[in-house]
């Protein structure tokens, strides 16, 4: 190879990494606008249901992937988990001690990146992720770090929204109207078939269901789509991206995709989102 060509390619490896470093920076500013506590205190009832479904024992070293404001983990220590949460937004990591706090529970809340997790191979006898690590930007990295922290016979458990559920329309609904992220669709993680290519090394088993999560909410449609913009960095984040014109045209197709999809007939709103349930086991 000429100098010439080894200087070019340092040259688009640097601009590589620098791009990448930028889309971090993005995503890590996106995850820490609005109020994600107040965003999930609506998603309580079903996260209880995940977890329940895992067979999770008291005693069991589990980490939270993606832990936000804590909401799995609080869950999780309740049960008897011995529990570390981790995540990249560190204003909802504070909110996370809060209310372990206030609630006299022993919970570890910590800075970490699902491609990088922070911990010692084969740690944790379970590593959750509820609808959090999917959103990361390099998903092999993602599939091979969930396996490393996990002891050989541990469960790998995800909660993951899918291509074709509501959760995965709205994403689509937003995407017309912003700037591609630079990133693999994060509902990738819940297509099955990409799910068993992502999670084939040092997995011994794998179940994949479906489920429903109940998003309810006791004000209408277009207060709901107001709600998200709010409290939802994502959803913050695209209207920001917007002009008023952009703003309104995207508020009224959410609005629309919304009150189509909702059960209600009363004022309030009832919709559900399907998402993947993974369990894996560690070989």
């Amino acid at each position: 190879m000429s100098m010439n060509a080894t200087a070019n390619e340092t040259q688009t490896n640097t601009q590589q990494n620098t791009e990448f470093d930028a889309l971090k920076s993005r995503l890590k500013t996106t995850w820490m606008t609005g109020d994600y506590d107040r965003f999930s205190r609506f998603m309580e009832k079903d996260a209880e249901q995940f977890f329940l479904r895992l067979g999770v024992a008291p005693g069991t070293r589990l980490l939270d992937v993606g832990c936000g404001a804590g909401q799995l983990a609080l869950i999780a220590h309740r049960a008897g988990a011995k529990v570390t949460g981790c995540d990249i937004a560190t204003n909802w990591l504070e909110q996370a001690r809060v209310r372990a706090a206030a609630e006299g529970l022993s919970i570890i809340f910590e800075e970490g990146d699902a491609e990088a997790l922070p911990y010692k191979d084969a740690q944790f006898d379970a590593v959750v992720s509820l609808i959090g690590a999917m959103f990361a930007p390099r998903p092999e990295l993602v599939a091979a770090e969930l396996t490393r922290v996990c002891r050989q016979g541990g469960m790998i458990a995800m909660a993951n929204w899918t291509p074709g559920g509501f959760i995965g329309l709205m994403f689509k609904t937003i995407a017309r109207h912003i700037a591609p992220s630079g990133m693999p669709s994060p509902v990738l993680w819940g297509d099955e078939a990409t799910v068993r290519a992502r999670l084939s090394e040092g997995i011994a088993d794998l179940k994949l269901s479906r489920h429903d999560y109940h998003f309810d909410y006791p004000f209408p449609p277009d207060a709901v789509v107001e709600f998200f913009r709010i409290n939802y960095g994502p959803m913050s984040r695209a209207f920001a991206s917007l002009n008023g014109e952009g703003q309104e045209a995207l508020r009224s197709e959410l609005v629309s995709l919304w009150s189509a999809h909702n059960k209600a007939v009363d004022g309030t709103t009832k919709v559900d989102a399907e998402y993947l349930q993974v369990i894996a086991i560690r070989g």
